[in-house]
């Protein structure tokens, strides 16, 4: 069994690449950080590739693609810390949404999304805030074990700040109703956490890689005694660790993309969120304790990556529900039982 991409997958995922390193390089990056955090025009682009619509059912305007595809997208977005919503518009709202599209309101969000014309932002009750709320048209939220798609002008929001100066977060203050709700299927809101914890850790991967590839920039051009500071071995050795560490953590966010299994899920969060940690740490050391400062490009992508490991289940979440499925007293054990879920 091959358990590789295909040529098409990688095909697609290097043209986005080259898409995204054209339209969002670290320039790009400031004038949003500056200005109002988005572009309209990038968005649109984003649109005109069909990316807004790669998880949307062809029916609805879409590519139709799946979640083995979009991870590669994902990280690809996470790899230039793309300032618009591109992912959780079609790995956490198109997916969930598109267990409803019989209903001709969610239909009709869904043919938004792929159009680029709707956004809807996510957020699960046990985070304390949303992101890009304040742009979007409806907003998926959850309470008391049932999921709702609320309309903006029903919701009220307080901005907050993140650390993350590209991020546009909000506390929401809404009134669940029977016109908002989706379903209250047992288990609604653990899928909704593990689409965001996946998407997540997508992210997380390319701006670890992303990290480390700035680091090690740096470390070939800045000189001391005379050399290159990447030719000595503290330096070297560090990053090699780093990309070890991302290396390890690719294997598991790509399993987790293909299964959709909780087990696999956190697998790769806790991963990613150690790699993430690893290569930010690394780095500001490699940029002489300057990465931290808004003059270094890196603080975008470190800055980013400590955003993301706090939502959608934290580290400590993800580490307890893994350690209930194989620690636990009555944890099955053996070949078959080890990593059952529970």
């Amino acid at each position: 069994m091959n358990f590789a991409f295909t040529e098409d997958q990688l095909l697609f995922r290097d043209t986005v690449r080259d898409f995204l390193a054209a339209e969002c390089g670290p320039a790009e990056l400031r004038a949003a950080a500056a200005g109002t955090g988005r572009s309209a025009a990038r968005w649109q682009k984003l649109a005109d590739m069909g990316l807004t619509g790669l998880t949307v059912a062809e029916a609805r305007g879409g590519l139709g693609l799946g979640l083995l595809d979009y991870v590669l997208i994902a990280e690809e977005t996470g790899r230039v810390a793309l300032p618009e919503p591109l992912i959780d518009q079609i790995g956490i709202a198109a997916p969930v949404l598109a267990d409803f599209a019989a209903r001709a309101d969610v239909a009709a969000v869904l043919s938004g999304l792929a159009a680029g014309t709707c956004k809807v932002a996510a957020g699960h009750p046990d985070d304390p805030f949303v992101a890009d709320a304040g742009e979007a048209d409806f907003l998926l939220l959850g309470r008391d074990g049932v999921l709702h798609l609320v309309p903006r002008d029903r919701v009220v929001l307080t901005p907050e700040t993140s650390v993350d100066p590209l991020r546009r977060i909000a506390a929401v203050d809404w009134a669940a109703g029977n016109e908002t709700r989706l379903s209250g299927e047992t288990g609604i809101l653990d899928r909704f956490r593990d689409l965001g914890a996946l998407a997540a850790a997508a992210q997380g991967l390319g701006l670890a890689q992303a990290m480390v590839d700035l680091a090690a920039d740096y470390a070939r051009t800045r000189q001391q005694f005379g050399k290159p500071i990447g030719t000595f071995q503290a330096v070297k050795h560090h990053l090699a660790t780093v990309q070890v560490a991302i290396e390890f953590a690719r294997a598991p966010v790509y399993k987790a993309a293909a299964t959709q299994h909780p087990r696999d899920i956190s697998h790769a969060r806790i991963a990613v969120v150690d790699a993430a940690a690893a290569a930010a740490r690394t780095a500001i050391q490699v940029f002489g304790a300057m990465g931290y400062t808004y003059e270094v490009d890196l603080h975008f992508f470190m800055k980013r990556a400590w955003a993301l490991a706090g939502v959608w289940g934290d580290r400590h979440y993800h580490l307890d529900r893994l350690s209930r499925m194989v620690l636990s007293d009555d944890a099955a054990i053996g070949a078959d039982g080890t990593f059952q879920d529970r």
